[in-house]
């Protein structure tokens, strides 16, 4: 009888056998193949190269998703805004935004995360770790995006361009956000109302209206409100300070 060799395989993962050890570690694989790529991580071999930039991967289905990176192909669609996104790890984040679904907590303070990324930069609020640190003045950040941020303070380059009108931004973050201005996308709704907005700091102090805090109390008379803006503007009244000139 010709042996089936899908069928053997297969019932490994039933029994749990994993006849296949390897020699740098404890790890025990259910078949060589596994095995053999498994080992890449001790030999440092990347056979799968791009042909683009000439990066290696030690698997064939992370060259198929590093390729995406090099186009503007976005094939992975979100049903309910109709963004677009390179990979389906970045789809399902996003799919989060609409969801509200953060399955990633903090063991330190229980706040949750759509991503365990996220909570894993998080976490460095509670170790106090500061990895990145500015060449020009030594200042540490708990991520690179911020030491990259702030290295622009040091200069004018503003990189991040908008292929729309040109205008110029420090970060790509702030590059993303403007581009809903041209797109009109409006990706985070309020719970309360049918209220949507471009970014996540907008809704936050939006929901404000709904749920009557007031984080920015007058040092002076007591009185509570919703934005900072709108406390530097009251403060005005307690003092002879005119801030809006007219220029006639």
């Amino acid at each position: 009888m010709a042996l089936n060799w899908g069928a053997f395989v297969c019932e490994r993962t039933h029994t749990e056998e994993r006849p296949f050890s390897c020699s740098h570690c404890s790890k025990q694989f259910r078949t060589s193949s596994n095995l053999r790529t498994h080992q890449r991580v001790h030999t440092g071999e990347r056979p799968f190269t791009c042909s683009v930039c000439g990066k290696g991967f030690t698997h064939s289905s992370s060259l198929l998703k590093h390729k995406v990176t090099h186009s503007n192909e976005r094939p992975f669609k979100c049903s309910d805004c109709g963004s677009g996104f390179k990979t389906s790890g970045e789809l399902g984040s996003h799919q989060r935004i609409h969801t509200e679904e953060r399955p990633f907590t903090c063991s330190h303070c229980s706040k949750r995360f759509r991503t365990s990324f996220n909570l894993w930069r998080h976490q460095r609020v509670h170790t106090g770790e500061r990895p990145f640190t500015c060449c020009v003045c030594g200042k540490g950040f708990n991520h690179s995006s911020n030491l990259r941020a702030h290295n622009l303070t040091h200069t004018n380059e503003r990189p991040f361009k908008c292929s729309d009108c040109g205008s110029g931004f420090k970060s790509s973050q702030e590059l993303m956000i403007h581009q809903r201005i041209h797109t009109e996308e409006r990706p985070f709704s309020c719970s309360h109302c049918t209220k949507r907005f471009r970014t996540s700091s907008n809704l936050r102090t939006h929901q404000r209206v709904h749920t009557g805090e007031r984080p920015f109390p007058c040092s002076v008379c007591g009185k509570g409100f919703t934005q900072s803006s709108s406390l530097r503007n009251h403060k005005a009244t307690h003092s002879k300070e005119s801030p809006f000139k007219c220029s006639a």
